[in-house]
């Protein structure tokens, strides 16, 4: 007897193939069979029709941060209420195994060094997780029964350094012969217990909790090429990669470190994000150079690059990516009272603008247009009436330089208005750019950060936005061809074992949704994290149902309380990539 069938469905199933309607079986967690409508003569426990709605393999997020979040909320919501039923974890470097058994401090420096990185909330993360683990496979094991939709981590650098090295882990020495090998032995037990392989960050923009830069960025290149090459003595295994050019464009070494990185192991690497905006034609061949060198030297590089505008809240009053404008984390470093001092300085102001505009700012020039930011949550007398109203339009009205008037609107809250900035590449030329891009061989959807920035960003979402975009919007991509893009694309990179298609005797992660509604809505500030903390949050129209190993964990956009998500182990789990 089947668990559960599925009648009259359009199947969209992940291969790029034109859609069917066809009726699909599951039982024990498998796709059981995929039939023509009414074939199936088997009986079924439950049954559904699915006339008019959509059903596609369960999206693939090739980068989130739930490596905390799944132990206060095993749904890693919202991603899982949008169609996600893998998830890639342990990105960026940045994991919370291993940790050093005799020194319990290195459990505080990384609930520390993530809540500032990564944006998690520091109050979440000391109450929200158990920390009764050691090794990474501790970790995995920790988490293992206990969570909705299956989730594999690469290992991070950061961890590994910190477990050998302790606090000279972020200084400026390289590891010892003796401290190499101990950080090899201790990636290669990760690797044994399951990890993907290795996460790492070279970026100018990861700093840990006390400033300084994290672990991983003060290793040399002949220790991130042992790791790369330990990575390769493990099947199923990737490498995912940050350096300060993924931002903008990378500089001449980096390219040839990743290339060096990917072609050790014989694995491929993935980095992110690559940023398409037609104003900067020169960026995407750039940060494509290194995909072209690694092929001919026997690796494999992929970008990873999201196919919405994520909405973003800034704020002058708490850490946000305006304090990575070169020469602005100083600014909005000081005390409040002594940062509005130093915003109302026109000297200030002016030498804050020419860094933001300047062609080291790279990427974030993107928000130097402060008459285009919209105004969102205000708390004071002063700013009645002005939120939801774009800056240019207030400034006109008080006769201010928009950036003047942005600091006097935050300045009358303390600095705790919310910014929204008006997307600068929302132009039909930059949209025709990602829609070719997305063509290249080495170019992916993803970069999500899920279960990271909770209270700044919110790129979750992604997949409903792009699917209704996709049906209803530019129509950039047919939706077929937009589903293999979410599932078979990241499959296929981390060579997940049955799954990422629709296919007989594959695990049975699905998604029913309506086409007529699919969507996203409006990102929405919650406090639902432990602690009362904040995050951003967005509902998922038009998505019927979740299924993941065929039982289901949405219905109607609410969780189930169902938890059949599956630790997903390298080896067991994934398969080698060919990287040619």
């Amino acid at each position: 007897m089947l668990d559960h069938l599925i009648l009259n469905a359009t199947l969209v199933d992940g291969t790029g193939a034109p859609s069917r309607t066809a009726d699909l079986g599951i039982r024990d967690g498998r796709i059981a069979v995929v039939a023509e409508p009414g074939t199936v003569t088997e009986d079924a426990a439950t049954t559904e029709d699915a006339t008019g709605l959509v059903l596609a393999p369960g999206f693939v997020d090739p980068h989130t941060h739930y490596d905390a979040q799944l132990f206060w909320d095993p749904y890693a919501t919202p991603s899982l209420n949008h169609g996600v039923t893998t998830v890639a974890g342990g990105n960026c470097g940045f994991t919370l195994a291993p940790l050093h058994p005799d020194r319990p401090e290195d459990a505080d420096y990384t609930r520390r060094m993530m809540s500032k990185v990564e944006g998690m909330s520091l109050v979440a993360l000391e109450e929200g997780a158990p920390w009764n683990w050691s090794s990474f496979g501790e970790y995995l094991d920790a988490l293992e029964g206990r969570i909705a939709v299956n989730a594999g981590f690469m290992v991070g650098h950061c961890a590994l350094r910190r477990y050998v090295m302790g606090a000279d882990a972020v200084s400026d020495r390289a590891p010892t012969p003796d401290e190499l090998d101990a950080m090899l032995r201790l990636f290669h037990d990760a690797m044994e217990s399951g990890a993907w392989g290795l996460s790492t960050t070279q970026s100018s923009t990861h700093s840990d909790g006390d400033g300084e830069p994290v672990a991983s960025r003060h290793a040399r290149p002949d220790e991130l090429l042992a790791l790369s090459r330990a990575v390769g003595e493990h099947e199923g295994t990737q490498i995912e990669a940050i350096v300060a050019g993924c931002l903008d464009q990378f500089d001449d070494d980096e390219i040839d470190l990743f290339v060096e990185m990917s072609a050790a192991a014989g694995r491929p690497l993935n980095w992110n994000v690559l940023t398409i905006d037609a104003a900067v034609p020169e960026r995407v061949p750039r940060q494509l150079i290194p995909s072209e060198r690694a092929r001919k030297a026997g690796g494999r590089i992929v970008a990873l690059t999201m196919p919405i505008l994520t909405p973003m809240n800034m704020s002058l009053g708490t850490f946000c990516a305006l304090n990575l404008i070169p020469g602005w984390g100083d600014v909005l470093a000081l005390p409040v009272p002594e940062r509005i001092a130093k915003l109302r300085d026109a000297d200030v102001r002016a030498e804050m603008l020419r860094r933001a505009r300047s062609k080291e700012a790279g990427v974030f020039r993107r928000l130097a247009n402060f008459g285009r930011y919209v105004i969102g949550d205000t708390y004071s007398e002063a700013n009645a009436g002005v939120s939801g109203r774009v800056v240019n339009d207030i400034a006109a009205e008080r006769g201010l330089e928009p950036f003047a008037c942005l600091v006097e609107i935050c300045a009358n809250d303390d600095l705790r208005t919310v910014l929204w900035p008006m997307p600068t590449d929302n132009d039909p030329a930059s949209w025709a750019l990602r829609r070719e891009t997305w063509e290249h061989e080495d170019v992916m959807l993803g970069g999500s950060d899920a279960g990271a920035h909770l209270d700044r960003m919110c790129g979750a979402p992604y997949t409903t936005r792009f699917l209704g975009d996709c049906l209803r919007g530019r129509k950039l991509v047919g939706l077929e061809e937009a589903v293999k893009m979410l599932t078979d694309d990241p499959a296929r990179l981390f060579g997940l074992r049955g799954r990422g298609r629709i296919e007989e005797g594959f695990h049975a992660d699905l998604v029913l949704f309506d086409p007529e509604r699919i969507d996203a809505g409006p990102a929405t500030l919650v406090h639902d994290l432990p602690g009362d903390s904040p995050r951003l949050d967005s509902k998922a129209l038009g998505i019927v149902s979740v299924r993941v190993n065929g039982v289901e964990t949405i219905r109607d956009d609410q969780v189930t309380g169902a938890v059949p998500g599956t630790v997903l182990r390298s080896g067991r789990d994934t398969r080698t990539v060919s990287t040619q």
